[in-house]
This record gives C-alpha cells, sequence and structure tokens, in this order.
C-alpha cells in the first residue's frame, strides 16, 4: 500500500529501532497534509480507565484499562470506538473508517457508550509532521496494511502484530515468523 489513509494500520518493521514503536500497530485515525495522527494499538498499561476517567470505564471494552498511545501528549486522553449499530452514530462520535471512529470523552458516557460495541481508551498518541510518516514508510520503518474492524479492540493484543501480518497476501505474510535477530536462525 502507497497511499496514507485513515483506517489503515502501520506495523512497524525490524528496522524500526525507536524504541517508543518496536512491534508496535499503529491505527491511523488522520491524515492529512499537515501530517498524520493514530494510536498504538497494542501496548495495554496497568492503569483501570475508571481510575482515571470515572463513567468511561464501563464503556470501556476488556481489558478496561489504558493503552499506550503513542509518546505524544501522553497526559491526554484519546478514545477509539466501534459502533454497535454502524448507521446510527451519537453525537460525539467521527468515522475514521465504517463503525471505528474517534470517540469525543466529553461527550455524554450515557448516550454515546450505549452506541458503542467496543471502546478504547488511549494515553498519548503518535504524530507525525508534514511528510514524515511517508519518508519513515519510504525508509522502510512501517508496513502500511489494511485494517479490520476489530483489530483496536482485542482483548489480549500480544499476537496483534503477528496477526495483522500473517493475514497480508505474498511475502508480506512470511514477515510474521521472522526472528528478531534473523542472523540467529
Amino acid at each position: 500500500m502507497s497511499e496514507l489513509s485513515a483506517g489503515l494500520l502501520l506495523v512497524a518493521t525490524p528496522e524500526l529501532l525507536d524504541p517508543n514503536f518496536a512491534d508496535a500497530v499503529v491505527l491511523l485515525l488522520d491524515v492529512d497534509a499537515d501530517g498524520a495522527l493514530g494510536v498504538v494499538v497494542n501496548r495495554p498499561s496497568p492503569v483501570l480507565v475508571g481510575d482515571v476517567l470515572g463513567e468511561w470505564g464501563e464503556a470501556a471494552s476488556e481489558p478496561e484499562v489504558l493503552f499506550r498511545g503513542g509518546p505524544v501528549s501522553t497526559e491526554g486522553a484519546l478514545a477509539v470506538g466501534r459502533l454497535a449499530d454502524p448507521t446510527a452514530a451519537p453525537p460525539g462520535f467521527r468515522a475514521v473508517l465504517g463503525e471505528v471512529g474517534v470517540v469525543d470523552l466529553d461527550a455524554p458516557v450515557a448516550v454515546v457508550g450505549a452506541a458503542l460495541r467496543d471502546l478504547r481508551v488511549f494515553a498519548g498518541y503518535a504524530g507525525w509532521g508534514a511528510g514524515q510518516l511517508e519518508a519513515e514508510v519510504e525508509e522502510g520503518s512501517w508496513y502500511v496494511v489494511p485494517g479490520e474492524p476489530g483489530d483496536a479492540f482485542r482483548a489480549d493484543t500480544r499476537a496483534l502484530r503477528r496477526d495483522v501480518l500473517r493475514r497480508q497476501p505474498g511475502e508480506l505474510a512470511w514477515q510474521a515468523t521472522r526472528p528478531a535477530d534473523p542472523a540467529l536462525n
């Protein structure tokens, strides 16, 4: 895939050495001429959503913990939800790709939470300036692949990176079984 857009996944390649993104799977939420924004969907923290955001903890999907969304603005929270009925988006929901979208945490929990099948809350996000992400993709730091609605809401994210790569066509699927250090193979 060459065109970056919201809803796609970025999967860190072995060449990406930044510890913030090693083995990361990032859901892109916004891509435009000014840059890109996404959240790392496979890094749960031990902090309960309810301990930080009260009622939103009841709406959060299992595990009901904050996820480390990225190194930017880690003191803030950003939420991603999946609609129970894709034809009935409540106020406070901005679609990213079909039934998956960004949830406004200032909206009433009773209204938004009732319309969601899944909700994940992220502390921080990943952000790139104009042209920065495109340059990282070009240098081989990221695989850009289609996302599936359930990717951001898996209860157990330990195998997410491998599973996302495994479902890709052609040689990219082989990357799912690549050892951390191919020289030791």
